[in-house]
């Protein structure tokens, strides 16, 4: 699977995966930390999920022009690493009486998140400069790495609080996950140079050869006019107002369906409410070689969807595991008893993840190959900044989770999407115009 492409995709997988474990493992306790240590109620607790994971996607935007302008992507991922290393002490060294160490720690994850995750993505990118046929690939590869460690992640939270009965040890993985991440980038850094924009200046839309089509001949990306350029931002501001809708439902992994799995689903020894976080990245390891495949035989024969079909697609699948919800509190899932079969949640987080593939890294695949070279930090902070409002409009949403029976709650999620699948198919021809 890997022959093709650059060696330097290696590196950042295996980057991302191990900041991945770091970030998952708290992902994975984050509310049930504020719910059972600090006890907050679910509004408070809502209030802090939604603006964290907001602040997460919203410092793309400084960290793409971090990248671009300042340090190059190379250093300040290695920032971001340091940010977030530390901010994973300061959780670690929080309790009840000392919560000043918990909200400075998710500021400095939040921050270290938002410098690092951009210019990952465009690393990944940059590596396809002149091959764009295989850039959808080389993305969901590189998501693999995101979800090889999303799913060490629960696993390693169910250990420590099984054995140590709380989650102050996870936050100290937490950071020995970003020291590993550390090592591994600064050990491959040559294999990422060429992708650098401070490195290889030619990146950023001074140099021909950048490949728009394969067999078609080369087009200097300098020669790009001012016009097509405005076109493609606006026609990646569309995206990002779309898939809002998507991180809203989406983000419901780690508040309302948590919370379902607290309080309504039966414990089965190891199989406890962060276990849950699991599912969704092996399944994400197992499904995407498979779609893969499908994808590749699809384009040989001329029939593959355009990324946005798949991203319209994704839309539909992500309403429907909605749906599964909506059933599942209506059978019993409303009475906050732990009476539910744990299948309810783990089929949901099968469908969650088939909408994911075809969101997340086809989305960035997408800002990648539409972008103009110049931009390329700031449209993928642009990607970042749709999650930013989508995360914050879940906890914003998930606050609502005990004040409404569970069902008209996923209900209403079902809507939003089917409003975004709509709009989606309504500007299709504007998406697909330069997603070739």
């Amino acid at each position: 699977m890997l022959k093709q492409h650059p060696k330097g995709l290696v590196v950042v997988f295996l980057t991302e995966m191990w900041e991945r474990v770091g970030f998952y493992t708290l992902m994975a306790v984050l509310v049930l930390y504020m719910d059972k240590v600090l006890a907050w109620p679910d509004g408070r607790k809502g209030d802090v999920y939604g603006l964290f994971l907001a602040l997460c996607y919203f410092v793309p935007l400084l960290g793409g022009w971090l990248g671009d302008s300042v340090w190059g992507q190379i250093k300040t991922v290695k920032v971001g690493a340091v940010l977030m290393a530390a901010g994973y002490v300061g959780l670690a060294l929080s309790s009840a009486s000392q919560v000043g160490t918990f909200t400075a720690g998710l500021i400095l994850i939040a921050l270290g998140t938002g410098v690092f995750k951009v210019n990952m993505g465009v690393l990944v990118g940059n590596l396809y400069a002149g091959r764009p046929e295989l850039k959808d690939a080389g993305f969901n590869i590189f998501y693999m790495g995101v979800n090889l460690g999303a799913m060490i992640a629960p696993l390693v939270a169910t250990v420590v609080s099984i054995t140590t009965g709380g989650y102050n040890v996870s936050f100290w993985i937490c950071a020995a996950g970003l020291v590993v991440a550390l090592i591994v980038f600064q050990a491959g850094g040559r294999t990422l140079a060429a992708a650098d924009v401070k490195r290889t200046p030619d990146l950023r839309g001074g140099a021909p050869g950048v490949v728009t089509k394969p067999g078609e001949a080369s087009k200097p990306a300098s020669g790009m006019s001012a016009a097509e350029s405005r076109q493609r931002i606006a026609t990646l501001v569309i995206l990002f107002l779309l898939v809002v809708l998507f991180w809203v439902a989406f983000y419901q992994n780690y508040f309302g369906l948590t919370l379902f799995a607290e309080r309504s689903t039966v414990v089965l020894g190891w199989l406890r409410p962060e276990t849950y976080q699991f599912f969704e990245p092996f399944f994400i390891l197992a499904l995407t070689p498979i779609l893969l495949t499908v994808f590749a035989r699809l384009s040989r024969k001329g029939r593959e969807p355009s990324t946005p079909e798949k991203i319209f697609l994704g839309m539909l699948i992500m309403g429907a595991a909605m749906i599964v919800m909506v059933v599942a509190s209506l059978a019993g899932g409303n009475q906050d008893r732990n009476i539910m079969s744990p299948a309810w949640l783990i089929g949901t987080y099968f469908i969650v993840t088939l909408a994911e593939i075809l969101i997340s890294p086809m989305g960035q695949s997408f800002v990648s190959k539409v972008a103009p070279p110049r931009l390329q930090g700031l449209m993928m902070g642009g990607w970042f900044v749709a999650i930013a409002l989508g995360s914050y409009g879940s906890g914003m949403l998930g606050k609502s989770y005990s004040r409404f029976a569970h069902h008209q709650f996923f209900l209403l999620l079902t809507g939003l999407l089917a409003v975004a699948a709509v709009l989606v198919l309504a500007f299709m021809k504007k998406l697909k115009r330069f997603s070739a």
